[in-house]
């Protein structure tokens, strides 16, 4: 949630509860916790300006909007070959890879511009980009008791959504229609969703998306809208940043930016910022790794989010070997299933994957954990912690830029290899044939160059994660653990695994796609 909120709590009621009687242990806490900032970007005059407009966000949604209203048309309307077709050049050739990019640059930038909460939004306020009183809809509050799996439902959209596309070869790419089939459906399931509940809930609890760039994004240098003096928010009666005012909707992410440590849940929307009454609130800079190392409220599910992301980045790399083929070829006879991927093989692979990792860390905590430490966190809300979750979550945090390097790897050979054919897609769509035009042949780089670069930015990717375990380690771990040297010894050697690992099978796959 990026704040003072226990799993599954209502941010927008405990942020509305914190009065003056409460300063003094809220004030402790959250001093403890705030995260270096370097440099407030709002207070440069035109970017103050920028960011205040109304129109801010629209103008960042409109261009997005145009592009995947396109691809539906076209999807349906154009071409069957997928390597001419706009819809799936732009698709799965360009725009995937580019989100990555955002990602370890920017976190939710995507996020800000995002054509399909930004559509759903749009009805749900009744407006483009003006401030509304009245939304369409129920507006209702997502359940309590979903709300405490937080990133593990988009993981879980995630993951179901990443099977179809398997199944239906859908980002291959395949048939263009499919490509338009999903990105309707993935609008009208967010239009639902805007409709019934309040806010962006499906941006926050359930877009496939959420959790990838939420976690990935954490290495960015963005630290997102944070408060400038906490002392004026703590004082503040009306909240208007998360109960919205005349100048601004309530944060649509649930985030109050008194209490935010990390960049996770801040979507970049900028409404706190127009709405808050005493302008203390600006946009920050932040290091690289910044929201990966500082959070001290880590999440268990986001530390659950990254392992499963992780065995499934390593279930898409297996599946591009001959052997992978075999054996779900092999399963599917044995099953009766029509074809790859198995759903047997889908979940067992990444469920072993993740149980894998979490089992390191399990036994990591059972040698290091010193037997006479009360694992025990105190504060507002009490919650008893085992070893292994102690252990287990500042790790799992540690994985998170060698995770995003290998989502990052993934999406390069398509990239590498095909990204010139969006000119000839865009020809055809005004009437010129494409597919004797010399770019539509043509690859960026050669498959061992594309192996390269996988390699490397792996290697960068592993190296982040040594450097952010590193500071995870010795901040948290090494006062819990019996060795402070095993403990260091033990998590670099875990890091260093994953990276081989990963490396490695791109070397296997030779640049598959």
């Amino acid at each position: 949630m990026g704040g003072w909120v226990p799993e599954g709590t209502d941010p927008l009621r405990v942020a509305l509860r914190l009065r003056p009687p409460q300063r003094r242990g809220v004030e402790e806490r959250f001093t403890a916790s705030d995260p270096p900032r370097s440099w407030d970007l709002t207070r440069n005059r035109r970017i103050a300006r920028l960011v205040g407009d109304r129109r801010f966000q629209f103008l960042l949604i409109l261009p997005n909007q145009i592009i995947f209203w396109t691809v539906i048309f076209v999807g349906f309307l154009g071409t069957a070959d997928p390597g001419l077709n706009f819809a799936t050049a732009i698709t799965w050739y360009i725009w995937f890879a580019l989100v990555f990019v955002m990602m370890v640059l920017v976190g939710r930038a995507w996020c800000a511009m995002c054509p399909f909460g930004g559509f759903a939004e749009w009805v749900q306020r009744r407006s483009l980009w003006r401030r509304t009183q009245k939304a369409l809809g129920l507006g209702r509050t997502f359940p309590e008791p979903l709300a405490r799996y937080g990133f593990l439902l988009s993981v879980g959209t995630f993951l179901g959504l990443t099977w179809i596309e398997e199944y239906f070869n859908i980002a291959g790419p395949g048939s263009p229609a499919a490509t338009s089939w999903m990105v309707v459906g993935i609008v009208a399931s967010a239009l639902t969703f805007f409709l019934v509940f309040e806010r962006r809930t499906f941006c926050r609890y359930l877009c496939p998306l959420s959790a990838l760039i939420g976690t990935v994004g954490s290495v960015g240098s963005v630290a997102g809208f944070r408060t400038r003096d906490r002392e004026v928010c703590l004082d503040c009666r009306t909240k208007d940043c998360m109960r919205g005012g005349e100048e601004g909707f309530g944060c649509p992410w649930y985030t109050w930016q008194a209490s935010a440590d990390s960049n996770l849940s801040c979507g970049l929307c900028s409404e706190c910022y127009k709405a808050c009454p005493e302008g203390n609130v600006g946009l920050f800079l932040q290091k690289p790794l910044t929201s990966v190392i500082t959070p001290r409220r880590r999440r268990v599910d986001i530390a659950w989010a990254v392992v499963v992301l992780w065995g499934l980045v390593l279930y898409q790399q297996v599946n591009a070997t001959n052997a992978f083929a075999a054996a779900d070829n092999w399963l599917n006879r044995h099953l009766g299933f029509p074809h790859y991927p198995n759903p047997v093989d889908y979940v067992g692979f990444i469920a072993i994957g993740a149980a894998a990792t979490a089992g390191v860390a399990w036994l990591i905590a059972g040698i290091f954990a010193s037997k006479t430490i009360s694992f025990v966190t105190k504060g507002p809300f009490l919650e008893r912690t085992s070893r292994f979750r102690s252990f287990f979550v500042p790790l799992a945090y540690g994985l998170i830029p060698v995770v995003g390097a290998d989502y990052f790897a993934r999406q390069l050979p398509k990239f590498f290899q095909h990204a010139p054919r969006i000119v000839p897609s865009v020809q055809h769509i005004f009437g010129f044939s494409g597919v004797g035009s010399p770019i539509y042949s043509t690859a960026i780089l050669s498959n061992p160059w594309i192996v390269a670069i996988q390699v490397v930015v792996i290697a960068l990717g592993t190296l982040a994660s040594s450097w952010a375990t590193v500071r995870i380690v010795n901040r948290e771990l090494v006062p819990l653990s019996t060795s402070p040297m095993g403990i260091r010894i033990a998590s670099g050697v875990f890091v260093a695994a994953c990276g081989v690992a990963a490396a490695v099978l791109y070397v296997i796959m030779h640049a598959a796609d």
